[in-house]
Formats: C-alpha cells, sequence, structure tokens
C-alpha cells in the first residue's frame, strides 16, 4: 500500500466505496498490478485488508446497480458465491461494527436489510436467523429496515448469518451509521423514478378513461385507446410495481403472507384482465386503475420513508463529526493515526476547536468542552484532570491531552447510538398487536375475496371480477401496519432531540398507569457533586492563606469531599509529612506548622472542647493552637428538583425518597422538597423490598443513579437513570437522561401520553376504516378505482398523524 502522486479531480470515485475523492487528496490501494484510488484512510486500510486476505473476488463479483455504479457490500450473489462473504469474518474489518463481549464468546451486530415493507417481512427474517445453529438472540425491525444480532461466535461466523437472510430473498449488510445517507439517498432516488413513472401513466390512461366514458364512441377509436392505455401501464407494472411483486413472491416462497400479497394480486388480476380485454377485444379495462393504484401507494411508502429517516437519523448523524484521525504519543513525540487503531491506554492531543475522536481521561489541568451534541447544553462544560471526557465534545479552548478509555463501540455517543437502535427494536403490546392482526387480516382479506368471487359467480357473472377487485384493494392493511411503528419512531426521535434516550420503548405505554415515584437522593435530586455551601475562617487570620493551606492539603485527597477544596485556591504552598486517615481527614506540616483538615471528631483528637462556629459544618481546620476555618461541604440540590416533584404531586403519583444517606441529611433535604415519604439508610436489598412492597399498590416508577441502584432500577415497572451514573445503573435502567434535568420526567411522561393518544387513534381509523369499506366493498357499492383512493388515503392519513410526534416540543 502506498501513495502516488497525480491528479485529483472531485469527481474521482473511490475504487471500494465509490465516493467522491477530496481534491488534494492521493491515497491508493494496489489491486491486482493496478492502483486503484481511495477516498480516506478508512477504505484504504479496509481494502488492502481484504486484499491481503486474498478476496479481489468480494470486488470482482459486486452488484451493479441501475446507473452501472458497483454495490461495495454484500452481493446478490451470496449463495453462489458463500466465500465471498467470509471477508466479513475478519476481526480487522469486523472491528468497526461489531461489538464483542470481553468475558465471552458472544457477538453482536447490526445489520441493514433491504426489501423488508412490514411485519410480515421482520417474522419471516426473525424465524429464518433463529433456526440458524449459533444465533442467540435476534430483534427485527421492520420501521428502521434493521436486524439485531446476537451469536456465540464458536458456533458460526457473521457471513452465515448474512447467507441465512439472503436465503429468503432479502440482502443484508452489516450497519454503520455513516451509510445511512448513502443508502437514504439510493432509495430516494429508487422511489422517485418509480413515482415519475406510475406518475406519468397515471395522467395519461385517466386522459384516455375520460375519452373511454362517451358512449358514442366506434369501436376502432376504442380499441385504439386501449392499446395506448397498455402502452403506458407496462411500465409501471415491469418497473413500478417491482418492489410489491418481489415482497409478495418473498413471502409465498417461504409460506407467509404480507401486505403485499393482496395489492399485488389485485394489480397483477386488473392488468392480466385489461390485457386480455385488449387483445381479445371483449370485457373491461382497469389500467388507469393499475397506475393510479401504483402511484398512490409508492407516494406512502415514499412518506414512511422519509418518516423513518427522519426518526433515526438525528443520532445516527452525530457519528459523521468523528473525526477519522488523532495524533498519538509516540516516544515522546505526536503521530497522526487512523483512530480505529488507538486502543485504551493510548495519549492523545486535541487542538482547540477539534471534536474528541475517542472517549478519555483528561490529563491537563483544566479544560472547557462543548457536549451539546451529547447532551443538548450550549453552555461550555468546565472539566478538571481526571475528569471523564466523551467523544464527540468540542474542545473549546487551549490544545489538551487525554488518555483513550473508549474507542469505537465503546465510547458513549456509539453507546447513544446503540441505545437509540435498542429502542427502535423494541415493540409494545400494542405494536405486537398490530403485527398479529395485520398478518391474519391479510389471510382474512384473501379469503373474504375469494368468498366473494364465489357468491358473485352465482348473482352476477359479469361484476364477480371488478368487485373482488375492489376487496382485494379496499381492505389491504397497510394503514393498521404501519400505525404504531411510525409512531413510535416518531416518539423516540423527539425524545432523543430532548436529550433522553430510551432503551426499552415499552415503557412508552406504561406510564399512564404509574402510580408511585421512587427517586435516590445523591446524583438524582441532587447533582452529585460536592460544594462548599457556607465557610468560616479565624478573624485574626487571613482567610486567603487559610484557603491555599485547605486547598494544598486536601490535594492530597481522592475523597468526593475534598474536590471542592482543591479548586479553593489557584495556587499551592509546599507541604511535608502528609498523612492521609480515610474517615477521618489528613495532617500536613507547613512552615513548621503542624495542620488537621477533617471532621469534628477528628479536629476534638487536639482539641476535646472545640464546638464549631457553623451550626452544620462538616469540614474543619485547625492547628495545635486551635480552630482555623469551618466549611459546609454538601451536595448541590438540582435546580428543577421542586418543581419535578410538584409536578408529579399535582398528578397525584406518590413520591417517595430511597436512600442510603442517614435519616437526618435526608430529611433535610425532603423537608426542602416537600417529600413526606422518606426511607434512609437503605441497602440496596432494602431498596429492592420497598420497591417491591410499593408495587403491590400500583406500577412503580424509579430514578436513580448509582452502583446500589442497578437492582431496584431493573425490578421498577419503569426507571431512568443519568448519563452521570454508573454503567451498572444504566444496563439496568429503561433510559438515560443526557442533559442532567430532572424536567426531562415530564417530557417521557407527556411523549408518552401522546403516543398512546396518536396510536389510538390511528387504529380507530385502520380499523374503522376497514369495518366501513368492506361491506361496501363486497356489495359491489365501491369500485375499483374509489377503494384504491381509499385505502392509500387512509396509509397516507396514519403517517402524517404519526409526523405529529416528530414536531419540536
Amino acid at each position: 500500500m502506498q501513495s502516488i502522486t497525480r491528479p485529483q479531480t472531485q469527481e474521482s470515485q473511490c475504487f471500494h466505496c465509490h465516493q467522491p475523492i477530496p481534491r488534494g487528496l492521493n491515497l491508493t490501494v494496489t489491486i491486482q498490478d493496478s492502483e486503484q484510488p481511495m477516498c480516506c484512510y478508512g477504505c484504504q486500510s479496509v481494502a488492502q485488508t481484504i486484499i491481503d486476505q486474498g478476496l479481489f473476488h468480494y470486488y470482482k463479483f459486486r452488484e451493479v446497480d441501475a446507473d452501472g455504479i458497483p454495490q461495495a457490500l454484500v452481493p446478490d450473489q451470496l449463495q453462489a458465491l458463500n466465500e465471498q462473504v467470509k471477508a466479513y469474518d475478519d476481526p480487522d474489518i469486523q472491528r468497526e461494527f461489531v461489538r464483542t463481549s470481553n468475558d465471552s464468546s458472544t457477538a453482536e451486530v447490526t445489520l441493514a436489510v433491504e426489501g423488508m415493507t412490514c411485519a410480515a417481512c421482520a417474522w419471516l427474517i426473525e424465524r429464518q436467523l433463529n433456526a440458524t445453529q449459533g444465533v442467540e438472540h435476534v430483534v427485527v425491525n421492520a420501521s428502521t429496515d434493521r436486524v439485531h444480532v446476537k451469536w456465540d461466535a464458536n458456533q458460526c461466523q457473521l457471513s452465515d448469518i448474512l447467507a441465512a437472510i439472503h436465503a429468503v430473498g432479502y440482502r443484508a449488510l452489516p450497519f454503520q451509521q455513516a451509510d445511512l445517507e448513502q443508502s437514504f439517498e439510493k432509495k430516494r432516488r429508487s422511489y422517485i423514478l418509480r413515482l415519475g413513472v406510475a406518475g406519468l401513466a397515471s395522467m395519461q390512461t385517466m386522459m384516455v378513461a375520460f375519452g373511454l366514458y362517451y358512449d358514442d364512441i366506434d369501436d376502432m377509436h376504442r380499441l385504439y385507446f386501449w392499446w395506448v392505455s397498455l402502452l403506458f401501464t407496462a411500465p409501471v407494472i415491469v418497473y413500478s410495481c417491482q418492489p410489491f411483486f418481489a415482497n409478495a413472491i418473498r413471502a409465498l416462497r417461504a409460506r407467509t403472507v404480507n401486505m403485499d400479497v393482496p395489492v399485488s394480486l389485485a394489480m397483477a388480476l386488473a392488468f392480466v384482465a385489461s390485457f386480455y380485454a385488449t387483445i381479445f377485444d371483449t370485457g373491461e379495462i382497469y389500467y388507469e386503475c393499475v397506475s393510479m393504484f401504483a402511484f398512490l401507494l409508492l407516494s406512502g411508502r415514499y412518506l414512511e420513508l422519509l418518516a423513518k429517516h427522519r426518526a433515526i437519523a438525528n443520532a445516527a448523524n452525530l457519528m459523521k463529526l468523528i473525526p477519522a484521525i488523532a495524533e498519538r504519543e509516540e516516544d515522546g513525540q505526536w503521530h497522526k493515526v487512523m483512530v480505529k487503531y488507538l486502543q485504551a491506554g493510548d495519549s492523545i492531543r486535541v487542538k482547540p476547536g477539534e471534536p474528541l475522536p475517542v472517549d478519555g481521561r483528561l490529563q491537563t489541568a483544566t479544560a472547557w468542552c462543548d457536549e451539546s451534541l451529547l447532551t443538548g447544553e450550549s453552555r461550555p462544560v468546565a472539566k478538571r484532570a481526571g475528569d471523564q471526557l466523551y467523544a464527540g465534545s468540542v474542545n473549546q479552548h487551549s490544545p489538551i491531552t487525554l488518555t483513550v478509555t473508549g474507542t469505537h463501540q465503546d465510547t458513549l455517543l456509539s453507546s447513544i447510538v446503540s441505545l437509540q437502535d435498542t429502542a427502535m427494536e423494541q415493540k409494545p403490546r400494542f405494536a405486537r398487536f398490530a403485527d398479529v392482526v395485520g398478518r391474519y387480516f391479510v389471510f382474512a382479506t384473501l379469503l373474504i375475496a375469494a368468498v366473494t368471487f364465489t357468491s358473485w359467480m352465482f348473482l352476477d357473472p359479469a361484476d364477480a371480477f371488478w368487485i373482488t377487485l375492489s376487496v382485494l384493494v379496499a381492505t389491504c392493511p397497510c394503514a393498521l401496519a404501519l400505525a404504531a411503528p411510525t409512531a413510535m419512531s416518531g416518539a423516540i426521535n423527539r425524545l432523543n432531540r430532548g436529550g433522553i434516550l430510551i432503551k426499552n420503548a415499552t415503557i412508552l405505554e406504561g406510564l399512564g398507569r404509574i402510580k408511585t415515584l421512587c427517586v435516590d437522593k445523591t446524583g438524582t435530586l441532587t447533582q452529585g457533586r460536592f460544594s462548599i455551601i457556607d465557610a468560616w475562617y479565624h478573624p485574626d487570620q487571613d482567610s486567603d492563606h487559610l484557603k491555599q493551606i485547605a486547598h494544598s492539603i486536601e490535594n492530597y485527597s481522592e475523597h468526593p469531599l475534598a474536590r471542592p477544596f482543591q479548586q479553593l485556591a489557584e495556587q499551592a504552598v509546599q507541604l511535608s509529612e502528609v498523612d492521609n486517615l480515610p474517615g477521618q481527614g489528613l495532617s500536613a506540616t507547613y512552615a513548621d506548622t503542624e495542620f488537621r483538615i477533617g471532621s469534628l471528631a477528628y479536629i476534638r483528637q487536639w482539641h476535646p472542647e472545640l464546638t464549631s462556629p457553623l451550626p452544620k459544618a462538616n469540614v474543619l481546620l485547625c492547628d495545635r493552637n486551635g480552630l482555623l476555618a469551618a466549611f459546609q461541604v454538601d451536595d448541590e440540590l438540582r435546580p428543577d428538583a421542586l418543581a419535578m416533584i410538584n409536578w408529579f404531586k399535582q398528578r397525584r403519583i406518590h413520591v417517595v425518597m430511597l436512600t442510603g444517606d442517614d435519616q437526618r441529611r435526608a430529611q433535610l433535604l425532603a423537608s426542602e422538597l416537600g417529600i413526606e415519604d422518606v426511607r434512609a439508610g437503605l441497602k440496596p436489598a432494602d431498596k429492592l423490598n420497598a420497591v417491591k412492597a410499593l408495587q403491590q399498590d400500583g406500577p412503580v416508577m424509579m430514578v436513580g443513579d448509582g452502583i446500589n441502584d442497578a437492582p431496584v432500577l431493573a425490578q421498577a415497572d419503569a426507571s431512568l437513570t443519568f448519563a452521570s451514573g454508573t454503567e451498572l445503573a444504566q444496563a439496568g435502567s429503561d433510559g438515560v437522561i443526557l442533559n442532567g434535568r430532572l424536567n426531562a420526567l415530564q417530557k417521557v411522561f407527556d411523549v408518552g401520553a401522546l403516543t398512546k393518544r396518536v396510536i389510538r387513534q390511528n387504529f380507530i381509523w385502520a380499523l374503522g376504516y376497514n369495518a366501513v369499506v368492506l361491506p361496501m366493498a363486497v356489495t359491489g357499492h365501491v369500485g375499483p378505482l374509489w377503494a384504491m383512493l381509499g385505502m392509500s388515503a387512509s396509509s397516507l392519513i396514519v403517517v402524517t398523524n404519526s409526523l405529529r410526534l416528530m414536531r419540536k416540543s
């Protein structure tokens, strides 16, 4: 692999991903003795790995699309060329999209699947993968066209999973956030082209149809108009309707049905009947119905595509802002390396104005970071040495250095996107209900159509065909299939924009039944950040000098109470004989004078009769002569805690404080917030038992952030934690609050209530429409054209109603 100097134009394409190559970038890979251009270091690295593994056929057999551009990922010839996808089993290639567990052989990946249109498609793929040896867990989401798979790497490979999906007729590839826009644009162009063909044909066939409505038209002109309509409708059937036919055939091959089966059957029957009438000059034609139906269906699918993209692009676009190259320290020098090659423990440098490429701990004394990308907060956040920094944050001022703690799939930003995907994959009760009803509804539609045709053949054979056609079209459950998924996608997108990540979307349907809210104290009602609330300094001493001494001594402590003192002064004094007694305090010598700082009991070892001038002082500074300073150090209350508690009280939700802190401190904070039910001094098991007891009276929601809150978060009917909380707490919760605001709880409740209302409206409309139109279609009161208009309008109404959830709140 080498770089060569030759002119590049903006129109040049990368051999690997076929994206434009930036001007001035000259990267190549030698492939079969020819230098092939690359657009970035990432493509160069992956392409070189593929060639080094002897997998040139990966490029040789790539599928070519309608524009003649090779599709760079899994080809349609997967089943015949199984060895080709073996490239995805290479660890270097998997590093970018496969998440693995350090303590087990379990691996997981998110796949992008082309061709899914409804719940039946998702069910088919899920059934196929569950039958694959080694696959442990599968969740298929038809709303986002993604499949999340967990498998035992000792029993099967990623290539086996890709091949299994292809075996049932779908095209799968590892999903990467950077490919989202490219995939969306490809689908969008495809829909626009198909829409254009169907729209043009609809206009022409409708004009011809108006001419045929006149009774005095002679047979020669009538037949001429029929052939003209056939000429315009044929491209619609062959090209515009291809996705419907492909999905229907795929489902029938798997011995199941989806909503494209009745749609395809209706269009195929209408076209075949019209074609027969045109050839033999007998019967009726339905060309205008076919072309108009295709146009309206494609319009609905296109709007659904836009809604899906809006729902998933918000968090996915964050990954685009992560730089591909970082500066790593090697042998005292800074060298530019690909971010994908950074490892935990590396030291990297980030210049002012640049985003952090990975998660890490700050080595520089201070820093200011803009974390709005993650939290939605526009104000820069002050950081000190040892603080955790996150990928995607922007360094605001001077250059900083940090120690890498997480890369690629291990960063908070990747976790955010993963959490969103997890939430999208969850199916609440009403979504599962829609899946089941929709599947049986298709069977019922086909059965009713068969009965209708048989009955009308006895009653009026001349009308049997078009009445059956109307039944197939009018009762297609498209709106029912869209009712829940589009609404859930909109709700999750709305919460993401508000700084709230929902891991388990099922909680949105149960928030209205919550009877009790349990809140932890430290880190939940408070910010988990200690500060000096009040201070007293000896009147005969220089307060600034005392601050310097306190600051210098506490720099030797890692206790949370020491953090505020470490910012008390800018300069430290030189100490000697520093001694740290955990749980008591510290002692040190400065200028031949001994000092102590710590608890009252610790200070009384020198001055037994000493009393504090501050009633609530919990940190004191003294020397051998007496008390020098007293400090009240306490946790800062979240500014919106009182408003949040009052909001829940107004809704008659019982608020309970569950804390491991002592009763006096807990009661003091509870009195300030108006919480009457306080349970203090609790161990994790005690908290768990308390929640179980409260659940006897109704569903319970828990909000906490500590390690000791993890069991109770998992036990509660709904739970939220903060991004600043422990990983264990986040793992047990249903959602994560990124912006650190307690009013996020109100937003979750409001969005949950709105989501249920929108889904209920969608169901009522979808089921109500079918209940009304079915008897009218069966009895012959609704013609094929009006049936197509009604069904399409029903789907558009459902999608439009769900889009309300994506409005800014």
